[in-house]
């Protein structure tokens, strides 16, 4: 499906270099085992004291949340920024859950809306891109869609060699393929052939094949057009959708919205402003959980000063 080869085990990740991502995986392995609740509350823990020894994340959260929703009070900010913390510990636990839980453990967990919007499209042999964001739990989200349907994630390989065999395995356990994120000609082909390649253009990626488009109250967001070029060039359908935990229930929706019927074909800047929107409403799901801790407004447009300190 692409020239991308999946990594291998190799004798040289038993080497002592190695031994702390050994180490680290082989804990994530036996904590996802522990009852949800506990890793639930490991997971408070762990968002507690990453803010607490790391003030930057909190200050970068913060001023995420002041760009967007200049509107919203203080006590309404402190409010989602706990929260926000809490969530971003939790990440960590959700990824073992995504890579080591059984298909039937997830299966418990997850209840999926919206399959078939998928399923019509698939019917009449239409590839689909499906519009992620990075959400604290996309690595669940990934996991449970694959168990529904079966799609090709785009991936982006990790520098450490031994952490990424164990992220590559754990991402396309349930399902089809990974591709580099560069290999926009392997995005193309699985899409001419009716694959659902997983994309999340929701990042600031730089200015190369960017454009500046609305999101919330920034009017100048620095926004991927590749989006629009794998639809253009492929007459795919774009899918938005959202993975959503419910409070500390244990129970996650994975929400699949219906495809985006008026994309602005042929026109990257229309279309960036589009996509946005419907970025938007998947984070609006739930917005203490989608991940704050990126610099989303790093990029400015020539001339304009950096919107963070």
């Amino acid at each position: 499906m692409s020239k991308f080869t999946p990594p291998t085990f190799k004798k040289a990740f038993l080497h002592p270099r190695y031994w702390p991502t050994l180490m680290m995986i082989s804990i994530l392995y036996l904590i996802s085992w522990l009852p949800y609740f506990i890793q639930f509350r490991m997971g408070q823990g762990v968002g507690w004291l990453s803010f607490r020894l790391a003030s930057r994340r909190r200050e970068t959260v913060k001023r995420n949340l002041e760009l967007c929703f200049p509107d919203m009070s203080e006590p309404e900010r402190d409010a989602l920024i706990h929260k926000n913390q809490e969530n971003t510990g939790l990440a960590l636990f959700e990824t073992g859950m995504a890579w080591f839980w059984p298909d039937l453990r997830v299966q418990r967990h997850v209840e999926v809306e919206g399959i078939e919007h998928i399923k019509k499209l698939q019917a009449k042999g239409k590839g689909v891109l499906l519009i992620a964001i990075h959400s604290m739990n996309l690595e669940l989200g990934a996991r449970a869609f694959g168990l529904s349907t079966p799609g090709v994630g785009v991936y982006r390989p990790n520098n450490n060699p031994c952490f990424d065999y164990f992220q590559y395995k754990g991402r396309s356990r349930s399902n089809k393929d990974m591709i580099d994120r560069k290999d926009v000609k392997g995005m193309l082909r699985a899409l001419r052939k009716g694959e659902l390649v997983w994309y999340a253009p929701d990042h600031d990626y730089g200015r190369r094949r960017s454009t500046f488009a609305p999101l919330f109250a920034v009017e100048n967001a620095c926004t991927t057009t590749g989006t629009s070029l794998l639809v253009d060039a492929s007459d795919c359908a774009a899918v938005p959708f959202a993975m959503i935990r419910n409070t500390d229930s244990g129970k996650y929706t994975l929400k699949i919205f219906p495809p985006l019927d008026a994309f602005p074909h042929k026109d990257h800047d229309a279309a960036a402003a589009y996509i946005n929107k419907a970025v938007e409403r998947s984070i609006m799901e739930a917005p203490e959980q989608y991940l704050w801790l990126h610099r989303r407004f790093k990029t400015r447009p020539e001339g304009e000063p950096s919107l963070y300190k």
